[in-house]
């Protein structure tokens, strides 16, 4: 690859707080919300034009479709974001939870993320792109962002990696672990629907019900007859009559339904072999699951009861990712951690037994889960700085547990509470003692044991 030097730049400091946190999917917004309620200074950069990230971007409302009669959770802002959906009526009935859950309406999510940032004194910064880290030797003191304002600084006292990507920890030099890309799961693009006969298509799925197996290859056996949306009829007729490639890679899920005729988010259409981290790839990925999305919707219209008046509504904003960067934490969750219920000291959340990735699925029907470390949020070598979300240290297995939203929003409102403390006490985030950081998310509502 050619290389040019670029001449150095003293750049202005747009800004200085206490906590910083770069991201605002599930886990960037609870882990500023979280902060911001412990009374320190917090800032939230955001990439586009939105808080909510993958709820909002990706047009995915299903932040609890797991949910059964038993399940054990954290509680904490993951289920305040639904409740607070709720009160804005934005949130729909979420067929695969027994009527425990509800799917958000995306857009109106942008709204209700707006109000808790606004409500607990957040600092928002939206359309401004992290691009890279300032350093004292092995500590995290800053963020270089570009805008529209330019290259810009913001300094901080501690902050929170809530990329998704790992970018903030990948630009500091921390280790990282990364599936090869063509193992890595698909990217998806969302798309919704306007002009369907709801009844009509509810009646077609009450005499096709789909089950849980019908897509999950490695299961306990317990969930295999479990209800799930999962829709693939249409897309087999459409490939079998030549109206798209035999190939084509379409099938996936419905969830909600409005009564003004909508399906609010179908996601069907996906890419693979996509690296979220390379520029070309998620150019791609955009082109190709639109192209994949508008074979969807005509697949849909021609072939399935309820869609013959449908037109396409919206396309998700952005691509939706599943994974990428697992940064190298000082603990590493294992697939043995979340299927046999593990108990750590320095717990800052309960999860449910639940994982779904790789065609592995196991559902929280039995009242399991384990307690997720905060260890795994702490970057080997890196300090001043905390993961949230996705990029958490986890094993290939136990990723398809943390990379659930409901998870995300555990790492990252404890990231959240340990920042506050680091800055409250001036020291490092990695010395804190736990037991404050675990009276803090008892405080906000959070489950710990």
């Amino acid at each position: 690859m050619k290389t040019i030097d670029v001449p150095a730049q003293t750049i202005p400091v747009l800004a200085e707080t206490d906590v910083l946190v770069i991201g605002s999917g599930p886990a960037g917004l609870s882990a500023a919300v979280a902060a911001a309620r412990e009374g320190v200074d917090t800032m939230l950069v955001e990439r586009y034009g939105c808080f909510g990230g993958n709820i909002t971007q990706a047009m995915v409302g299903t932040i609890a479709w797991y949910r059964k009669e038993k399940t054990i959770e954290a509680g904490g802002l993951g289920v305040e974001f639904e409740k607070r959906a709720i009160e804005r009526g934005g949130a729909l009935k979420d067929p695969e939870s027994d009527g425990r859950g509800v799917i958000l309406e995306t857009d109106l999510f942008k709204v209700v993320a707006d109000e808790l940032l606004s409500e607990a004194g957040v600092t928002p910064l939206l359309h401004c792109l992290t691009v890279d880290v300032i350093l004292e030797g092995d500590a995290v003191k800053g963020v270089v962002t570009e805008s529209k304002s330019g290259r810009q600084a913001i300094m901080a006292k501690c902050v929170i990696d809530a990329t998704g990507d790992g970018d903030v920890a990948f630009r500091a030099g921390a280790s990282f672990v990364q599936e090869p890309t063509e193992k890595l799961m698909a990217a998806t693009t969302s798309f919704g629907c306007s002009g369907v006969d709801v009844d009509a298509f509810l009646g077609y799925v009450k005499k096709n019900p789909s089950k849980l197996s019908d897509w999950a290859k490695d299961t306990t056996g317990k969930e295999d007859n479990d209800f799930s949306t999962w829709i693939v009829e249409p897309f087999n007729k459409a490939k079998e009559a030549g109206d798209m490639p035999p190939d084509a890679p379409i099938a996936g899920y419905w969830d909600g339904l409005t009564e003004a005729g909508e399906a609010t988010n179908i996601n069907v259409a996906h890419v693979f072999g996509v690296d979220s981290t390379r520029v070309q790839d998620l150019t791609r990925a955009e082109i190709e699951g639109r192209k994949y999305a508008m074979w969807a919707v005509e697949a849909l219209k021609k072939y399935t009861p309820g869609f013959k008046k449908a037109r396409l509504r919206t396309f998700n904003s952005s691509v939706g990712v599943r994974e990428s960067r697992k940064i190298k934490c000082e603990y590493t969750l294992t697939e043995d951690d979340v299927k046999n219920e593990a108990r750590f000291d320095d717990s800052i959340g309960v999860c449910p037994e639940f994982l779904d990735a790789y065609s592995v699925v196991v559902m929280p029907t039995t009242g399991r889960y384990f307690q997720f470390p905060y260890r795994a949020l702490l970057p080997e070598k890196i300090d001043n700085l905390i993961i949230a979300g996705r990029s958490v240290s986890a094993d290939r297995i136990a990723f398809a547990a943390t990379r659930q939203m409901m998870c995300c929003t555990v790492t990252g409102q404890a990231a959240g509470a340990g920042a506050a403390i680091s800055v409250k006490e001036n020291i490092s985030c990695r010395n804190i003692e736990i037991t404050k950081v675990q009276d803090v998310l008892r405080n906000q509502g959070v489950r710990i044991d």
